[in-house]
């Protein structure tokens, strides 16, 4: 399994934390984006922002980063400071 988890203001618009989802053949970022935006319109919306990041085991990385089963994947909109 894939543990998938949501950060800041994208747990509270999707109200969860997390989820797994089973692995695929050279998965990627990507499919995972894509896998979820297919959920409802809302997480569509949200999954195909231009502005998220992703990261793979706390490293954040591109939409072509491959993906195995024991990976987590983190969800997140871009961090700003003040």
């Amino acid at each position: 399994m894939i543990n998938v988890l949501f950060f800041a203001r994208l747990r509270e618009q999707l109200s969860t934390d997390s989820i797994e989802i089973s692995p695929i053949e050279n998965m990627t970022t990507d499919h995972i984006r894509q896998q979820l935006a297919e959920k409802n319109e809302t997480w569509a919306k949200l999954m195909q922002a231009d502005s998220l990041l992703v990261a793979v085991n706390q490293q954040i990385t591109d939409w072509s980063h491959s993906v195995v089963s024991g990976d987590e994947v983190a969800f997140f909109p871009p961090v700003t400071g003040g």
